[in-house]
């Protein structure tokens, strides 16, 4: 199986943090957040990873080799102008001839890779989208479910009163290997731009919503809460 870590954000709002270091690169539990995440894709059989970078790509390529380490096999692209987290999948296209997942590389997570496989197999779908509960929405991206895991609309960080769900974008995906042709070369973001765009053209999309651990670390603040948990 394959899967495409994006690991190429600068993490700017880290500010000392990811001066000298990538994002993903920021320890965790004693490891890099990006190893954690290579170690969840071998844990469910994901043996052939593509990394896409921009900020400090030495230190990625340096520390990971060709993966061999983990039991996997990893290849790179480099960005030289971020290409947003949907662009960037689309520039791994020709080894993407079958399904994939997609996990946001700066993200910590031990979300059950195996649910989202079977949810989009199950119903044919394009494709099936990890959700985890979150009491305080207003920075992520929320769904809005049928009752068979449909997802009927897509808000990305929802204002108050727009949305009464709670399930959160978990950064963490399984498509077919048609959702390549919705992606386009040019900066796009799943969460903003993608998702909503198929929802409203009737692309049908599940979602496997599970209270499992995820972890962003997107400020100074998130990072100190996290390292205690």
């Amino acid at each position: 199986m394959k899967a495409v870590i994006l690991a190429a954000g600068k993490g700017e709002r880290l500010a000392e943090l990811t001066r000298h270091i990538p994002k993903p690169m920021i320890v965790f539990h004693g490891k890099p957040i990006l190893e954690h995440n290579i170690e969840l894709c071998r844990r469910f059989g994901v043996t052939e990873i593509f990394i896409n970078t921009h900020h400090l790509p030495d230190a990625i390529r340096g520390y990971f080799g060709d993966g061999s380490r983990w039991g996997v096999h990893i290849e790179y692209s480099f960005e030289p102008e971020l290409l947003g987290t949907s662009s960037a999948v689309r520039n791994f296209q020709s080894f993407l001839d079958g399904p994939f997942f997609v996990l946001y590389g700066d993200n910590y997570s031990d979300y059950d890779l195996s649910a989202l496989q079977k949810k989009q197999l199950d119903h044919s779908a394009l494709g099936a989208i990890a959700f985890h509960w979150r009491k305080d929405t207003s920075s992520s991206g929320v769904a809005e479910f049928a009752d068979n895991g449909r997802i009927t609309r897509f808000i990305e960080k929802p204002k108050p009163g727009e949305s009464d769900s709670h399930w959160v974008n978990a950064g963490i995906y399984y498509f077919r290997e048609d959702i390549l042709s919705y992606l386009p070369r040019s900066h796009s973001d799943f969460a903003k731009d993608i998702f909503p765009k198929l929802l409203a053209s009737g692309v049908v999309l599940y979602g496997v919503c599970r209270k499992a651990k995820v972890l962003a670390f997107d400020t100074p603040e998130m990072y100190n809460r996290s390292i205690d948990s």
